[in-house]
């Protein structure tokens, strides 16, 4: 079974990387993105978070594979980074001043959340 969290984790995690490449290939989101400060595209300044934004997804992707088991197979310790990272990501995305972006992000990184912490809290 924590494969398949793990797994669905992962889907989520390149469905919010797809969204970022989106911002910074210029999609008009940026109000339900980075505190809703922006309508339409994003500036220099927001695509190039974007762009860090795929780093760190990428890391909280591989760190929850590594902690069902699956490669790259990293110390368990990144899990447990990627566990905080995801609830301070739940908790800015619940209290944003962008209405549009609660409601968008605020269910889709909670559940992000309950996915990370099964795996991270039922692996050996």
């Amino acid at each position: 079974m924590t494969h398949i969290i793990a797994s669905l984790y992962i889907l989520a995690i390149v469905g919010v990387i797809g969204f970022q490449i989106a911002l910074i290939a210029g999609a008009p989101w940026g109000h339900i993105t980075q505190g809703g400060r922006n309508s339409g595209a994003l500036p220099t300044s927001g695509r190039v978070a974007a762009g860090v934004s795929i780093l760190v997804l990428a890391f909280m992707g591989a760190s929850v594979a590594s902690a069902a088991g699956l490669p790259p197979h990293w110390p368990a310790w990144t899990g447990w980074v990627t566990l905080g990272v995801q609830a301070l990501s739940a908790l800015a995305n619940w209290i944003t001043p962008s209405r549009p972006e609660r409601r968008l992000w605020g269910p889709i990184v909670t559940l992000m959340l309950a996915l990370a912490a099964y795996v991270v809290l039922t692996s050996p």
